[in-house]
This record gives structure tokens, sequence and C-alpha cells, in this order.
């Protein structure tokens, strides 16, 4: 071997290479627990390495992708290491996509194989259309795996040589993150291990995490905030994580006692959705002293609860979006109430400005468009160099949300440049739901848009001018189910005989929200 290539392997830090250092730290503490399966962190390192070297038996080398649609499972964090580990580009699947939404991801991403729980092969088989891809079924007990479909065991326990290491560099790309972003078809990010890494130290840094904590983690692995802001900042750290299938509350607040977790995050939605839950007061919570939540703000009412419910739990809210990898800004627990609503100041490794729309710094309480530099930041887009070219112009990333800065250095988030909505902690394209009511035969137009709620945050709303009189919005809603992910789905349908426009023709949304902003109010 060269001298350049050994020097590169003894410099190698990229997201495989966290099980085995936190086992020569950790190795018999526990490290995932999931159900009844618990793994110490030497056992994390040494199925990491089967199911690795299985990917390479398989015939998956550097650079290949890899879909995975699962719910939380120890085998999600197993995979997602074992593919970083071979230079393997991981592509996680939000599991609440149709066939349809899933196949674009498939064919855009280029995937060679298809990893799925069990319960979700028919629709991962509906999306894959006759595809070739290797198939492996997660046996998690969710539903009977579909015709074709290995069985995962088959990587976990494989007991085949070890091939030799693969260099992956700082900037290889380890995964590919489908973001809804503002069109009407989702982009690739693509992130590394030096923008995962970068920002673990940030979340680390700035979040107060340590070796001793134990975290409950209930929130969806395939979006990047649980999976890259705790699950895999605890496994660097040499913490203990407590994986759930889903948010329900009950189960999170009995994980919490049972395990003596000392930290938990979720957005607000899900916090709310604790205080309201009936066995809140008779769970013991007092090992809880560190709360972080993201995706919207905290509303003043709900912060002051938490702090008289929860008096010894510290809250932190994190800012950012997929491309950041994801964090770039933090409100931290001694300016919750004094700066509510903020999303605090940039991440310890983030440089934010506000700039105007000829990216030009603005001062401070003028809105403009929020954009970082950071190591943190994405590679680009896969397969899209002009959405990647238009995002990093003049050299900082743009985030595409509008916001301002006080006096003082807080930042607060005042709209989404294009029109995102975020309901339920998840982001939904408004032209993509659009597009997809627009294939209704009795729609004219169609405008969507998102409202204040106060259990969604958002709630995707559209008015639809139709074709004829007498269109019934139920009907819109029930058939928006048939061609959109649920979470896509109006929340609200109205029907009007004209949409509000400008001079050049462009639709008012600011108008329709200020019109039927009441539909979300209790």
């Amino acid at each position: 071997m060269s001298t350049p290539h050994i020097v590169a392997q003894a410099r190698q830090h990229t997201l495989g290479d966290l099980p085995r250092r936190s086992a020569r730290r950790f190795g018999s503490k526990t490290a995932i627990i999931d159900g009844d399966t618990r793994l110490t962190f030497a056992e994390l390192d040494a199925v990491v390495d089967r199911t690795a070297a299985a990917l390479d038996a398989a015939g998956l080398t550097k650079g290949d992708r890899v879909a995975l649609l699962s719910h939380n499972c120890w085998q999600f964090a197993v995979l997602q290491y074992a593919t970083a580990r071979r230079g393997v580009v991981l592509v996680p699947i939000n599991f609440m996509l149709n066939p349809d939404e899933i196949a674009y991801v498939l064919d855009h991403s280029g995937a060679t194989a298809f990893v799925a729980e069990d319960g979700l092969t028919v629709t991962a088989h509906k999306a894959i259309a006759g595809a070739d891809l290797l198939r492996f079924s997660i046996p998690l007990g969710t539903g009977e795996a579909q015709p074709g479909w290995r069985d995962f065991t088959e990587l976990t326990s494989f007991d085949g040589p070890l091939p030799a290491d693969v260099l992956v560099a700082d900037d290889d790309p380890t995964r590919l993150m489908y973001t809804s972003g503002t069109e009407s078809r989702p982009k690739g990010a693509i992130l590394t291990s030096r923008a995962l890494l970068w920002q673990y130290a940030s979340c680390a840094i700035d979040g107060e995490m340590t070796f001793d904590d134990v975290e409950v983690h209930s929130l969806p692995l395939y979006h990047c905030a649980q999976l890259d802001c705790f699950l895999n900042v605890d496994v660097y750290t040499g913490a203990t994580s407590v994986l759930l299938p889903a948010p329900a509350p009950a189960a999170i607040l009995r994980a919490i006692e049972e395990h003596g977790a000392t930290k938990f995050f979720a957005p607000p939605t899900v916090w709310i959705a604790l205080l309201r839950c009936p066995e809140f007061d008779s769970t013991d919570l007092s090992t809880l002293r560190k709360g972080y939540y993201g995706a919207s703000p905290m509303p003043v009412e709900i912060l002051q609860e938490l702090s008289r419910r929860l008096p010894d739990v510290r809250f932190w809210n994190f800012y950012g979006q997929t491309e950041m990898a994801p964090l770039a800004t933090i409100l931290r627990p001694d300016e919750q109430l004094p700066h509510a609503g903020s999303a605090g100041r940039p991440a310890i490794n983030v440089e934010t400005i506000v700039v105007d729309d000829l990216d030009q710094p603005v001062p401070a309480g003028t809105v403009g468009e929020i954009v970082h530099r950071s190591p943190h930041a994405t590679l680009g887009y896969y397969r899209d160099e002009e959405k990647t070219a238009d995002a990093f112009r003049n050299g900082w990333f743009h985030s595409g949300d509008l916001g301002v800065f006080d006096e003082n250095g807080y930042l607060s988030v005042v709209d989404r440049k294009k029109d995102m909505i975020k309901t339920g902690g998840e982001n939904v394209a408004s032209r993509e739901v659009e597009e997809a009511l627009y294939q209704h035969a009795a729609i004219a137009e169609v405008a969507v848009f998102g409202i204040d709620h106060p259990y969604w945050v958002e709630a995707v709303t559209a008015v639809v001018v139709p074709k004829e009189p007498g269109l019934d919005p139920d009907e819109i809603i029930a058939f928006g189910r048939t061609v959109l992910a649920g979470f896509k789905t109006p929340k609200y349908v109205v029907v009007v005989d004209a949409l509000p426009k400008n001079p050049s023709g462009k639709i008012l949304k600011r108008e329709l929200r200020s019109r039927y902003g009441h539909l979300g109010r209790p």
C-alpha cells in the first residue's frame, strides 16, 4: 500500500467507525435496548461487522445504494453502521409513503438492494414493480414477508470471513436523505461522514449530551432528527439508547420509568400528547433531566406547563433541516422563556446569517433568508447540479426559510420561503399536494397551504375552485388519501368560486392563510 493510503487509514473517522471506537471504551455497557433485545457496545460492533461482511458477500460495493423501509428497531441501527463501514450509501425511506412515492426514491437513488420490515414488504413489493433488487425482510412480526424477500437475519448472523477494510474518506457519500423540499418531487440530500460527525459534536457540546445518558428514541429513525441528533450521538458518546417503534405517549412514559431515561426528544405535538396522557402524573419521571424539541417552536403556555410538571427537566430547541445533517441553531435551557418562539443562536460549528434577495446581509430586525456556512452542510443534491448550485450560491447554504435576528443575536423563523408545511413533525411540499389533487377531474384550481393547528402545529389545507358547482369537500379529502401519504392529505378543504391573485396572476397564499386560519382553532 502507498504511504498516502496507510496514512488515510490511520486518520479515518467515519460513521462506520463509531460502534468500534465506543466498544473499545465501553465494551460491556448496554448500547441499545429494543424490546427484549439488548446489545452491549461490543455486541453492537460485532453484529455490524457480520452484517458488513454479509453485504460484501452479497456483492454490494462502495458507492452502491441500499434502501431501508422500517420502523425503529435495532436492525435499523446495525444496517446504517454496516453500510457506512463498507462505503455503501444508505437510503432511509419514510414508511408513510405510498408505493408510487417509494418507487420514485428507489429509481432516483439507483438503489440496488432494498431492506424492509416484514409488515411493510407488501408496500415495498408494489414499489419495486418487478425491478431486479436484492431484497431482505426484517423479521419484526408486523406482518408476513412477501415471497422473494430473504430474511435479514442472514446478514446479522453471517459467519463468513471478514473482508478487507474499505477506505472511506470524510466526504464520501454515506447517506441519501430524501427531503420534501419545495418541489413536487423530493430531493436526495447527500450526507457524508464529515457532515454527520461535525454535527454530532455540535449536538453533544451544545446539547450537553454525555456517556451516562439513557435516552428513549420514539420518533422515526428515517428522519435525521432522531437518527443524527440523538441516536448516533448516543452511540458516539457511549450513552444507552432505548428504541420504541412509534411515539405512543403511554409507551414513552413507561419506557422512561422502566429504563431510568435521562433525556428525550420529540416535536411539540408529542410533548403535548405526553402532558395530556392519563398516565403522566402516575409515572415516575424523576430520572428525566434533559428534554429536546424541534420541527416548530414550543408554545409559551406549553413551556410553562412543562416547567411546572417537570421542574427538574431542562429544555433545548433544535432548529435545522435535513441538508444541515440537520442541526443549525439551538435555543438553550436558560433562554426558553425569555426568548420563547426563537430558534436560538447558531450551534458551535455553524455560522448563520440572514440575507436579502441579492444575498447581502441584513441588519437585526429585518426579515430575510436564513443561510449557513458549516461542515454540517450536505454535499449537494444527488443527480441535481442545478439545485445544488442554487442552494450554495455565493458560498452559503440557502435554507429556504425566512427569518429575522433580534439585536441580541437570537433567530426567529417567520415563514417558509417556498410554502413548506410542517405538520406533526413531517415536511409537506404544498406543490406536491396541489399536483396530486389536480388529478381529480372536477378540480379547476387548487391552492394548498398550512394553517396553525393546536395539535399538528400546521394543518395541510386546500382551497379548491371546482369546474362545476356542487363539489363536496369530503370527496376531495377522500381522493387525497388515494394519491398521497396520510400526513400529506389535506385536513381541511374549502370550495370557492375563485382564488385571490395579484396582478401577475400569482395566488395570494398569505391572504388564504389569513382568511381560513380559523379552521384550525378549537
